[in-house]
């Protein structure tokens, strides 16, 4: 097994805290001891998720299904990419992991990098390893959510709530190793900066360096190189005022793996381990997120919140951009198309929000009217070099001498949108909720301009306070690249184009049981995305070749069923399920055919049992079912079930809180394929092991 230095480090860090704490204080005067009863570990379920309602408005008030996985398990998995927290709900579903990067699917839509992320309620550019070490919880909205956002897809959105400012003295340093050699060094501090607890802060830094399973076919081993800084201060102005000043920079630079290659019966061609693509090639990433926000309380019923967040978003990516023939075989030769590309995105958005509580004709309201906004900016440069042909075996090809620096032109692409929003949470009685909502969104790009009106309704339902069955409807949209179609081959060439939209109708219940200690939740959903361009060939025309309607639907039904809290004082769990039934409809090419990567059940589970306050144990399952690697459905990724396990001892040496973490991935090195397709699927780690402990001081 391989180690880093830094294993070493960890144990000599440790070892003067032992002898300390073996040492008699000479002090016999006496202090009184209170003890506190209870976990010595954070707990499961989180009651409200703020994205959701951009709110504080409770789950069991939500018409919607909304899946909050908090801090406590992301820290017990020893996660390390927001694809490992996000296996925690069986909605969510992985794509390919290529380039560094990854894609997920929720409720079988594929989530958009543009518009399928949330960061503390803004949209986050998402085309990057997001920095989860700086993340308190994730909350998994369902369904369309454009009402409050804007353009989004029809599957739902992601919301990272991050780690706030905190009037605690915290100071905690952790590290982690792996059987590879891959290392983590984490440092998360907070406190006052002023004896009134006026000026407070949070930072976060993260020094990691990652060893893959995979390889390169000269043998070398994959590796990641990351570094992230982030800062958040808190400042009252007031008693009534608060302002917030964010900042975070993430520096991650990786060899390229663009994925595994399947054959027509969906078997891995060549060994699990292979990478296809050149040793020098790598992707370089520079992200820095900076804001502002403001929060004002007018009086007891009435607050503003107002926030700014610029996103500058720098990556070059050298490629060799290998590509699998239909035909390949292993010992086949194969192209690359080596190119050198320098991509600049900058995400700026802003958001005002204004929220009320007050009573009018005999109805207690909660509403909640606001103003978001997003200007975007692409600029793209790229270079190619001339192809390679490689044969398994052969010389690895030196990388060619080519730089995007030398390309004297430069792509760019340009949007802005804002949209105007208005949500009531109205309160008939105490069994009675209704809420309406609804937005205008305007967005403005060359010929593409789009303007959308959306409404949101939902009805619940509380027979006791700690349960609700809700009936809701939403909808979605996503403008298209082009406001006409430009085709002149094509009878409707002209034809004007609107936006895909997408319609959902959720049926669900939420109920609290073991003293609200446990949340279990169940929805049954139908969602429709229509808008989809379909073309027919016409063949008996003469001066035209096709027709283009814009009818193309795609139609996903299923349900869900998640329990997450406390079964007593010792056991923990937090577990999903969802049967999806997905088609493409109205399509002349895959009528009927099923999204890759949206297998009809998948199902996760994530334990702990607490022994004693000191000890506990995890254990968890992940399940997928078959799905299908091409839009064709005719080849087949086989179902599988992942088995994690692991165990925590805390300790105090010293007077400083130790905690020791040790954790099995894959513990029965089930042989499995995740995301991706026939030329970029994600081939399963074998089983792995992950060592972590942490002090705070």
């Amino acid at each position: 097994m391989k180690f880093s230095p830094l294993c070493i480090a960890i144990i000599v860090g440790l070892s003067p805290f032992s002898s300390i704490a073996d040492e008699g204080t000479g002090n016999s005067t006496t202090i009184e001891v209170i003890e506190v009863k209870g976990s010595y570990f954070n707990n499961y379920k989180v009651d409200e998720a703020k994205g959701a309602m951009r709110s504080d408005i409770s789950l069991l008030e939500t018409s919607q299904s909304v899946t909050v996985i908090p801090n406590s398990v992301i820290t017990e998995q020893l996660a390390t990419t927001l694809g490992e927290v996000l296996t925690n709900d069986a909605s969510l579903t992985a794509g390919s992991k290529q380039r560094n990067r990854e894609v997920f699917n929720l409720r079988g839509f594929s989530l958009s990098s543009s518009n399928g992320y949330l960061r503390d309620g803004h949209q986050h550019w998402s085309h990057y390893q997001q920095p989860i070490e700086i993340l308190e919880n994730i909350e998994v909205i369902k369904g369309p959510s454009s009402i409050l956002y804007g353009q989004s897809g029809p599957g739902g959105l992601v919301n990272m709530v991050t780690k706030k400012p905190t009037a605690t003295t915290l100071f905690t340093l952790g590290a982690d190793i792996d059987q590879e050699g891959s290392s983590r060094l984490m440092l998360d501090a907070g406190g006052s900066l002023t004896n009134d607890e006026s000026l407070r802060y949070r930072s976060v830094l993260v020094k990691q360096d990652v060893e893959y399973q995979r390889e390169y076919q000269n043998n070398e081993q994959r590796s990641r190189d990351r570094f992230l800084g982030a800062l958040v201060v808190d400042y009252d102005i007031s008693a009534d005022a608060t302002v917030r000043f964010h900042y975070d920079r993430t520096d991650d630079e990786a060899g390229l793996d663009t994925g595994a290659w399947l054959n027509d019966k969906g078997n891995l061609i060549g060994d699990k381990k292979t990478i296809r693509d050149m040793s020098w090639a790598f992707t370089d990433i520079t992200v820095e997120n900076t804001g502002i926000d403001f929060n004002y309380a007018f009086n007891d019923q009435w607050y503003v919140e107002l926030g700014y967040n610029e996103q500058n978003f720098q990556r070059q990516r050298f490629e060799s951009s290998p590509k699998k023939a239909s035909s390949f075989s292993e010992g086949d030769s194969y192209t690359s198309n080596p190119y050198d590309r320098f991509d600049d995105w900058q995400f700026k958005t802003a958001f005002i929000d204004f929220v009320g509580e007050f009573t009018l004709a005999d109805l207690d309201h909660q509403l909640l009217i606001g103003i978001n906004s997003l200007d975007y900016y692409y600029g793209q440069l790229k270079v190619k070099a001339d192809s390679i042909n490689y044969t398994a075996g052969q010389i690895e090809p030196s990388r060619p001498d080519i730089s995007y620096k030398t390309d004297d032109s430069l792509y760019t692409s340009e949007y802005d949108y804002y949209g105007v929003y208005l949500q009531d949470l109205i309160t008939v009685n105490e069994q009675w909720q209704v809420s309406l909502g609804g937005r205008y969104d305007k967005q403005s790009k060359e010929n593409a301009d789009n303007e959308s009106f959306l409404p949101k309704a939902g009805v619940l339902f509380h027979p006791d306070e700690q349960i609700t069955f809700y009936l809701s409807y939403s909808e979605g949209f996503e403008p298209q690249r082009s406001d006409t179609l430009n085709d002149d081959r094509d009878i409707n060439d002209g034809m004007k184009l609107d936006a895909m939209t997408s319609e959902q109708v959720e049926i669900g219940t939420k109920w609290q049981l073991f003293d609200e200690r446990l949340l279990l939740t169940a929805a049954i959903f139908d969602i429709s995305k229509t808008g989809k361009l379909i073309t027919e060939t016409l063949d008996d025309n003469p001066n035209f070749d096709t027709q283009t309607e814009q009818a193309g639907e795609q139609r996903h039904k299923g349900f869900e069923f998640a329990a997450q809290g406390t079964i007593n004082d010792k056991f923990f769990v937090m577990a999903s399920v969802m049967n999806l039934d997905a088609q493409y409809n109205k399509d002349e090419n895959y009528q009927g055919k099923t999204p890759v990567d949206a297998p009809e059940w998948s199902a996760s589970v994530w334990s702990r049992y607490e022994f004693t306050d000191q000890f506990a144990v995890n254990a968890g399952a992940f399940y997928e079912g078959e799905r299908f690697a091409d839009s064709d459905n005719t080849i087949t990724k086989n179902a599988y079930t992942r088995v994690d396990v692991g165990a925590t001892y805390k300790a105090t040496i010293a007077n400083h809180e130790v905690d020791f973490r040790f954790n099995i991935q894959n513990l029965f090195n089930t042989d499995y394929l995740a995301g991706g397709g026939v030329s970029n699927v994600t081939a399963g780690d074998s089983i792995s092991y992950r060592l972590a402990t942490q002090i705070s001081f």
